[in-house]
């Protein structure tokens, strides 16, 4: 893959657009990775010979596209690392989902993870207290889906797949807590907002996935 979506690079990070199925880091699968495109991306750029660092910091499912920051230190890794770890490290998602949801909502579940099917689940009694808040946007009555903005709380494994369907409003194309339809998954990480590891100063990056439901949606300015 050489079209990589940079959307802002300096000497201590690169935020890019991860696409659809593609992993972050390198699996069991023999599909090239974010690492490694981004990796061989900055090896190019900057003539670089041997191996680049890149610090992974966070995580999106394999399914899912949108925003992801990646260290170009180590020095910036940790303290992005550390962020993550405050709660100083800010996710909104876009989701399209089943059905009409409510105007909004708070969500929380106990969530545990079966490490052998790389599934999770709702666990009352053993899981991890899991929170997220979202917002209707936009309903589509012919298609009988829901526009929604999610904001993270926790960041469980699969957090927000899940707790969406455990009310009854999958995600559009989720394979896994939804239908068997065969479609791609629409989940996407439209904005991140953290404090620069470096210069210390409050920064966010905002961007739109291509969606026909966000074109229809009259207030976009807005997100």
């Amino acid at each position: 893959m050489n079209n990589l979506n940079v959307i802002y690079e300096d000497n201590h990070i690169i935020v890019v657009e991860k696409p659809y199925n593609v992993p972050v880091q390198e699996d069991s699968s023999s599909n090239i990775d974010m690492i490694t495109i981004i990796k061989e991306y900055l090896k190019k750029k900057y003539d670089k010979k041997g191996n680049v660092y890149l610090g992974l910091v966070h995580r999106l499912d394999r399914p899912v596209s949108g925003l992801m920051v990646f260290a170009k230190t180590s020095k910036a890794a940790s303290r992005l690392s550390d962020s993550i770890r405050k709660n100083d490290f800010h996710k909104e998602y876009l989701a399209v989902v089943h059905g009409k949801v409510k105007n909004e909502d708070r969500l929380v579940d106990y969530i545990s993870k079966n490490e052998k099917t790389f599934s999770s689940y709702i666990d009352n009694k053993n899981g991890k207290e899991s929170i997220l808040e979202y917002k209707l946007l936009y309903y589509d009555n012919k298609e009988d889906v829901s526009l929604i903005k999610v904001n993270l709380i926790t960041g469980r494994h699969h957090q927000i797949r899940l707790q969406m369907s455990n009310i009854n409003h999958p995600l559009y194309g989720d394979q896994r807590y939804g239908f068997q339809d065969k479609k791609q998954i629409m989940l996407f990480a439209y904005k991140i907002r953290f404090n620069h590891p470096v210069k210390k100063e409050k920064i966010e990056f905002r961007l739109l996935p291509k969606w026909e439901i966000i074109e229809n949606y009259k207030n976009k300015e807005n997100l």
